[in-house]
Parts: C-alpha cells; structure tokens; sequence
C-alpha cells in the first residue's frame, strides 16, 4: 500500500502538533513508521487519505460497537445539531439517556455525564474520597484510567510501598496517596490494605483490563475485591469506559455478577462523541455538588449532540436481544481461526478473549498481569502489525492495546482477517 497523502499529512501536523498527534499511541512511536490518516469510516471499514481501505479492529478504541457511521447515530446527531450545538443549560435528553443507563447497569441509582473517560475516572476517585473521608488508593499496574495524576503512577520497590510518578508533572505528593497492586494477585492487594489500615478510600481498576491488552480476571479475583472492600470499609470502583455496554448491557458487573461502588463509562455510552460518565447508588452520588460538598463541573457536560448519539447507541442496544450473542460469536470464531494459523506456522502466542474483546501477545506463558504482557516479544509484534497493515488490516498499533470487535463485521471479513494473520505468520 502507497502511504504518500498520510506521510506528507503527518510531516505537516509535527510543525504545530507535538508529536504530529493529539493522542501518543497514534504516533505509531511502539511500532514505527508513520501513522495513517483516516478520511471516513463505515461499518466495519476505515479509509485512509491515500484511499487504502482497512477492516478495522480498533472502532475509535471501542465505541463504534455497531460500526462506523451507524445510521440511528447520525441521524440523532443530525438532527440535534439543527436546534443548537451547546446551551450550558438542561436539557431533556440528559434525563432520558441517564434514565436509560441506569435502567440498564445493575446497582447503579444515578448517573453524572461528563466529557471523557479520564474524567469520569477523576471525578469518581475524588467522589470515593470525600464520601469515605480516606485519602488513598489503590490502582493495578497495568491499569489505565486516563491521564490525571493519581493515575499516572509507575510501581513502588515492594509489595507495600508507595508508587512513584512516570511522568513528569506528576507530584510526589499526589503518588504517596497512590498505591500500586499486582492485576489478578489477591495477596496483593490484601496486604496494601493490611498496610495501610483506614486510610483506603478505594480501589480503581480495569475489571477486564483493556491497557495491557485483554486481560481477563481470574476466578473469584473480582469477588475476591468486593469482599475485601467490604470489609475495609473500601469503595470499589470498576472503570468500564471500555468494558460498559460492550461486554454486556450492563457491563461487567452483569457479566460476573459483582457489585461494584461505583461505575465509570466512556466510549459506548457516547455512540462515537466525546461523552464520560460515573454513576452509584444515590447515597454516595447525593454526595456530589450540588447536593452534596464534593464538587464537579464541566461547561460541556451532558452536551445535546453527545446525549443524542449516546441514547441513540443505547437504546440500539438495549432493543436487540441478540447483539451481544453475535458479538460474542464472532470473536470466537476470530479467535479460534488465528488460533489455527498461527499454531500452524509454530508462531509462539497466546490469545486472550472476553466477549468482544480480543489480543494477541506473542508470548510464551499465560498472560495474567502487566508483568507477564511485558515479557512478550515486542520485535513480532511490530512485524506483525506492519504486516497486517499492508493487508488492509487495522489493528492497534501497540501490543498492549485490546482489539474491539464490532456487529458489523461479515464473517467474510472474519475470514479475510484470518487470511492475512495466515500470510504474515509465515514471516515472522
């Protein structure tokens, strides 16, 4: 494929974007090389500006769950934008797509939109706080909750210390108050807690882990958290900003069978458009301004063209009964047949799958943990992205980002998808 358009568009966004990209994974700096340019997108497919089409397995890194251009989508969007793009003001479909939400995520009395998925996370963390009175927390390495700073921290020397910031900016104030756990190690986890007595306020993470690529959670490691929270006193937060409303209506709480605290969401709910959201049970969401002392703005909260996309997306879902059966079934139809190809050709993997959710590490051992997705080979997965890429297959370009699956895929793209992991598995 010819990348002329996208290289000379790259090359002109550097002079007055740093790093050419407004987000750093699409910079391609994991895998090299120069990132595409998309122009347009439609059901399962993106185009580039060079024309080159791709079968696309990042869906704008979840939410196109339906597809690119979904038409219900487009229409609210469309003909929202003709009464006015942003009053800063109520509106009725703030109600309407929050009494959905709600009547769709199991434990969950109230729900506060706002613009993103790192918002959402920051708002809840702060809420967690001022409803227990606690200052600290603890996230899983790993894990990604966006970019503020409690979130940003990198592991401490041992099981019980403090992490330490990975960027600069990040105070070491903010870090002492951050504690870092080991995913799908309860020992862990319960010996941060037993090192720290009352001073937890909660416990964030990634229930399906997205970040590391998909890491699902080991049996009774979820429950195993509730319990834990608890007992200590401890709100329990599940960031399903990828997980909700994908890997079920109503996520992963739904999908195990696990209470949490407090839900966040992003992508999905937002059908496409910049939408974040936190919800719980009223007794602690009735701490948030302005009832309650915890404060919380956003000029551009519960705007009108991302309520209407999102409720449109919603309500698409919760009326088919039958969306997350084919999802599912597709993603293990994908997963079985690169399974094949790639034991074929003796290419050293493991696949990890939950619902429509998928990655490829190319490692040797199971991959449970941050530590574990590390130890795979980074130098096949770059061959194998490019490779991928120039058979008109979108992937993302990290080997620790999950693929998302969308309904709108063919099995005939499935196939082509197979097909091209057969033919760039004899190369590497």
């Amino acid at each position: 494929m010819q990348y002329t358009r996208s290289s000379a568009l790259f090359a002109h966004a550097e002079k007055v974007i740093p790093g050419g990209v407004n987000s750093p994974v699409r910079a391609f700096g994991a895998v090299g090389g120069t990132p595409i340019f998309i122009k347009k997108a439609y059901g399962p497919y993106l185009i580039d500006e060079d024309d080159n089409q791709y079968i696309d397995y990042i869906n704008s890194w979840g939410p196109m769950i339906l597809g690119h251009a979904y038409q219900p989508v487009v229409d609210a969007v469309i003909e929202k934008t003709k009464l006015g793009t942003s009053f800063g003001t109520p509106t009725e479909v703030e109600t309407q797509i929050a009494e959905l939400a709600v009547s769709m995520v199991p434990n969950i009395d109230k729900i506060r939109f706002v613009n993103s998925g790192t918002e959402a996370c920051m708002s809840a963390v702060r809420l967690a706080r001022g409803f227990t009175g606690k200052d600290k927390i603890i996230k899983f390495a790993g894990c990604y909750h966006g970019h503020s700073d409690s979130f940003l921290i990198q592991a401490g020397s041992g099981a019980v210390t403090f992490g330490s910031p990975n960027s600069p900016g990040v105070t070491a104030g903010t870090a002492k108050d951050t504690l870092l756990a080991r995913f799908n190690d309860l020992n862990n986890v319960r010996e941060l807690i037993e090192a720290n007595p009352n001073e937890i306020a909660c416990i964030i993470m990634e229930p399906v882990a997205g970040n590391m690529g998909c890491i699902p959670p080991k049996p009774n490691f979820l429950q195993g958290l509730r319990d834990l929270c608890t007992k200590h006193n401890i709100l329990l937060i599940f960031d399903e900003v990828m997980t909700g409303f994908r890997l079920a209506k109503g996520g992963v709480q739904q999908l195990y069978g696990i209470k949490a605290d407090l839900v966040c969401f992003g992508k999905v709910i937002g059908g496409g458009l910049p939408v974040g959201a936190f919800a719980a049970r009223e007794e602690i969401m009735n701490h948030l301004a302005p009832i309650g002392p915890v404060y919380q703005a956003g000029t551009l909260s519960g705007n009108p063209l991302a309520m209407a996309a999102g409720l449109a997306m919603l309500q698409a879902l919760n009326q088919d009964d039958e969306v997350y059966r084919r999802l599912e079934e597709k993603t293990a139809y994908l997963h079985v047949g690169m399974a094949r190809v790639l034991d074929a050709n003796k290419v050293v993997h493991t696949i990890n799958r939950v619902g429509s959710m998928i990655s490829v590490h190319f490692s040797e051992t199971a991959v449970v943990d941050f530590q574990s997705a590390a130890s795979g080979n980074n130098d096949t997965f770059k061959k194998f992205f490019h490779g991928m890429l120039n058979h008109g297959i979108y992937i993302a370009p990290s080997a620790f980002e999950t693929w998302f699956i969308t309904d709108a895929l063919s099995y005939d793209d499935l196939d082509k998808t197979i097909a091209a992991v057969e033919a760039v598995a004899k190369t590497l």
